[in-house]
């Protein structure tokens, strides 16, 4: 199928068309030509105020297949995340099975050879992310694992932890941990704060993360590991202090870097006080302070990447007490939308953060927009309103923030693989 882009700004810094506006033709998979095209073809994509960048790659996403498919089925997720402009998604490895052998490597593999969204697992560090004892890494970076992590629980041994970098470094292999201290936050709800205190709802203090990430980074400067890409990331940060310390260590020299979950540019502790548990998502939604400082560090880079943070839950899990229902919110449809629409960046910034930072740190090939490669590409409007409703939900589960709220950014198309999705 021929499909012709029209008057689309390119957003690709590694492109010679970036920052033009061109017209793009897509034939079979492949960009045929980019220039002021007149040519027959099958769908035109033509809309006042097109841009046009390479997929967008997302790092951290929790498939529930295998293991849960009633709540997000693979294919449900692969059609979220093409609709949220993805391409090619992380998926972290707390699937039951967890993901920690090469069968269950392969299990994703295979479905990414017949979908536009490339699932891109990544593997446990510890055997069934109980923190105790290494999975079989070398022979899981052999099967083609993106990364190692255990997913949405924190590396709570230190001697694991600085054993994990030390035994990865040889590969330049990413290890991503979730910089949360599991006893300091034991049985928290949201952010400790004076609304948490009224709500009477035991808090998860700022501490909790801020101890992580500094036992994290001594660690990463005692290894004295140099690489000129990350070998530490930390996933989902929230914190101003947790963003100094990262900025800090950056500026030492130390191979670290970080990514934040787009809904938490959004929502503060404040807006929990309904009790809303489409808004209980772990890390917390933080303090007004904490979201400047977040938008801080995507300015100067200390933020290296915005993630869905994709979590689907049914209504068993989140239509329940607020203390008994579970962490989590949906995200691969609204990241994009959500970090225009709050992070107060410039688009150049925003883009990067979905598109080149995060294929470096993964160690991705970066598409390109030019003659006769394969199209890797999103096609946008970044200053269009949606109306985010129920009815819009790709996913099995239902469980966002963001129902019900005025976003910009509207996805019109995704190209990759040869297959293409048109909205």
């Amino acid at each position: 199928m021929k499909v012709l882009i029209k008057k689309a700004k390119v957003i690709a810094p590694n492109s010679a068309y970036h920052q033009k506006v061109v017209d793009i033709l897509i034939d079979k998979g492949v960009i045929k030509e980019i220039g002021d095209i007149s040519s027959t073809v099958s769908k035109t994509i033509d809309a006042k105020g097109l841009y046009v960048s390479t997929g967008f790659m997302d790092m951290r996403a929790f498939s529930m297949e295998p293991g849960f498919e009633s709540m997000e089925s693979l294919e449900s997720l692969a059609a979220a995340a093409a609709k949220g402009g993805f391409t090619e998604v992380a998926i972290m490895p707390n699937t039951k099975p967890i993901i920690q052998s090469k069968e269950s490597v392969k299990y994703f593999q295979h479905f990414s050879q017949g979908s536009l969204t490339s699932l891109l697992p990544t593997a446990a560090v510890t055997k069934d992310t109980a923190g105790e004892d290494f999975t079989e890494m070398w022979d899981l970076l052999a099967a083609g694992v993106t990364a190692f992590t255990d997913g949405s629980k924190p590396l709570w041994n230190s001697d694991i932890l600085y054993k994990t970098l030390q035994y990865l470094y040889p590969k330049k292999a990413l290890l991503m941990n979730r910089a949360e201290e599991p006893t300091l936050a034991a049985f928290g709800q949201m952010h400790e704060g004076i609304t948490s205190t009224m709500m009477g709802t035991k808090g998860i203090p700022s501490e909790a993360e801020e101890l992580m990430v500094m036992r994290d980074l001594k660690l990463l400067e005692y290894a004295n590991l140099e690489h000129d890409n990350s070998l530490l990331h930390f996933s989902c940060i929230s914190t101003a202090a947790a963003v100094r310390l990262i900025r800090r260590a950056k500026q030492k020299g130390l191979a670290v870097s970080c990514d934040i979950a787009a809904h938490q540019l959004a929502f503060i502790d404040e807006d929990l006080a309904g009790f809303d548990t489409n808004l209980k998502v772990n890390p917390p939604f933080r303090s007004k302070k904490d979201i400047k400082a977040l938008q801080k560090g995507l300015a100067d880079g200390t933020i290296d990447a915005i993630v869905s943070d994709h979590h689907p839950l049914d209504e068993e899990h989140k239509n329940m007490e607020f203390d008994l229902a579970d962490f989590g919110v949906i995200g691969l449809q609204t990241a994009f939308a959500a970090a225009l629409t709050h992070s107060e960046q410039n688009l150049e910034t925003i883009i990067a953060c979905f598109t080149e930072n995060p294929r470096k740190l993964l160690n991705k090939t970066q598409p390109k927009i030019e003659e006769g490669e394969l199209a890797n590409l999103t096609v946008f409007n970044p200053e269009e309103k949606i109306n985010f409703e129920l009815k819009d939900i790709i996913s099995k589960s239902k469980n966002s923030p963001f129902i019900g709220k005025e976003l910009k950014g509207k996805i019109y198309a995704t190209f990759h693989k040869g297959f293409s999705e048109i909205f």
